[in-house]
């Protein structure tokens, strides 16, 4: 999106919050002249320059709107740490809520069908992440309307105007809750039909008399299919050079960690005959705040394709299992987190699975992370480490967000909450960064990162390369030149994984 006025170098600028009612148009939010955060009209043909529906202010966040009629605005002013919600009555901004918070609880995401209500994401009383509404005229809450014991919402599906027809829920395999019961009835259908594949709603008519689903499992690799008139039709492959023999399978089982939580894993198992002393690849997911899917995770198939069992618990500090077991990650860096990859080791190895002289940690971003502090804190337990984009000095990692944010955005106060539990104490930070350890490190490590990482700087792994070079450790740096934070491009997804190949190839060899 570009026009007069319209501030360059700005990101997110392809988010629509909305069509006309005519579809010649697109609401979508930027950044605009004063230093406002204005919500734009787009003509969707011909080159005409967008112009602002409303004058906007700095602290906005987010719009809504529906059938070219402005509704509310959220806004957060990282200064103040007020989160609000105006709603637009007789041309006149009203507030009906306000909150202050260092990092938002609530998340706004779309309309309900009346057009009398937001829809709000935030805690239930069960500590799962719950389908709510505030009431436009006055702010009033009501709900939890989905709230199950055993899930959290994880997004809604909505229309172009973001009005809200079901939650989809966070888990191993997606389900989901619709206030249409044919809508439901069709979607509980498909997947009672599939008991073995991971089925994702991706795509569906405003009607919803079409949908595409994507299954993924032991026979399909991400395959989608139309359900139409009740009709089951493929489409297409998403990995149309993968034979089904190729796939190997995912299977789901539970950890208990030393302090008796229980820690929900996947395991994928290579295609062997017995599963017993096999070599093992841990590899701890990203985030951290995250989870784990059934699906196709290029990484683990790969390996597992190699011969090795690989272990992806969902260690505290994940989400998708309720808040308190999100909360128990708080602070818990190199420390509880890093444990639970141990114990997963350890049980594994205990039942006979793993072989405990061939376990190789490896991991993106967080998991980088988590890879090198494997590496330093449990130096027996590990044959060898690879960090992908990895964090590997947390000190510098703050002092970059504290530059890039300012000391006062909820960026930051968002890390220190993850990271320390709010408070900053450089001996906490100092004892936790693998940086300040890699005399500790006696394994081989090999650093991988994107030189255009936006999330994770390069210079982490540049430095961290630095220190190892004056040990005596065997490790090897791969730049991967114009390579973002998520591999996004063929290119270097390929580098890398010739680069771990060889690597593992020589660290931890599989014997046939």
């Amino acid at each position: 999106m570009l026009g007069e006025g319209i501030y360059k170098g700005q990101s997110d600028l392809g988010t629509i919050v909305g069509l006309s009612s005519d579809g010649k148009y697109a609401y979508m939010p930027a950044w605009h002249t004063e230093s406002a955060y204005a919500l734009m009209k787009v003509k969707l043909s011909g080159r005409r320059t967008p112009r602002p529906v409303k004058r906007g202010v700095h602290d906005a966040i987010d719009y809504f709107i529906h059938n070219d009629k402005m509704i509310a605005r959220e806004r957060y002013n990282n200064k103040t740490n007020q989160h609000r919600v105006d709603v637009l009555i007789d041309d006149d901004w009203q507030k009906i809520f306000q909150e202050e918070t260092e990092v938002r609880t609530r998340s706004f995401v779309g309309l309900t069908a009346d057009l009398n209500s937001l829809v709000m994401l935030t805690k239930g009383e069960n500590g799962r992440r719950a389908y709510f509404t505030m009431a436009l005229k006055d702010g009033t809450v009501s709900g939890p309307i989905f709230n199950p014991e055993d899930k959290d919402v994880g997004y809604v599906l909505t229309d172009h105007n973001r009005v809200v027809h079901g939650v989809s829920y966070a888990g191993f395999k997606p389900s989901y809750d619709f206030f249409d019961p044919t809508v439901q009835k069709v979607v509980d259908q498909v997947i009672k039909d599939l008991p073995d594949h991971s089925v994702t709603l991706v795509s569906y008519s405003p009607d919803w008399q079409h949908m595409i689903f994507m299954l993924e499992g032991i026979d399909s690799p991400g395959d989608y299919y139309l359900y139409s008139k009740g009709e089951f039709k493929f489409i297409a492959s998403g990995r149309p050079d993968l034979a089904v023999n190729q796939i190997n399978q995912v299977f789901q089982t539970e950890i208990k960690a030393r302090d008796g939580l229980r820690l929900p894993t996947l395991l994928t198992l290579p295609a062997v005959e017995e599963l017993k002393n096999l070599p093992a690849i841990m590899l701890p997911h990203g985030g951290p705040e995250s989870y784990d899917r059934i699906e196709f995770d290029w990484l683990a198939q790969y390996f597992a394709s190699r011969g090795y069992l690989v272990m992806q618990p969902q260690f505290r500090g994940s989400r998708g299992f309720g808040a308190e077991f999100t909360l128990k990650g708080r602070g818990e860096w190199g420390r509880k987190m890093q444990d639970d990859l141990t114990d997963t080791v350890n049980t594994l190895v205990k039942s006979g699975y793993v072989d405990p002289n061939r376990v190789c940690i490896v991991g993106g971003s967080y998991g980088g992370y988590a890879a090198l502090a494997g590496a330093a804190f449990t130096p027996d337990l590990y044959q060898c480490a690879v960090s992908l984009n990895g964090v590997a000095d947390i000190e510098r990692m703050l002092r970059d967000e504290r530059y890039d944010y300012g000391s006062d955005h909820w960026v930051v106060a968002y890390w220190q909450k993850l990271i320390s539990e709010g408070e900053v104490d450089e001996d906490h930070i100092e004892a936790i960064s693998p940086i300040n350890h890699a005399d500790k490190i006696k394994i081989p490590v090999l650093l991988i990162h994107g030189t255009q990482d936006e999330v994770v700087p390069d210079h982490q792994s540049e430095n961290m390369f630095d220190e190892l070079e004056h040990t005596d450790v065997d490790v090897k740096y791969v730049e991967l030149e114009e390579g973002d934070h998520y591999l996004s491009k063929a290119e270097h997804r390929m580098a890398a994984l010739k680069a771990i190949d060889d690597f593992i190839n020589r660290h931890l060899p599989v014997t046939r």
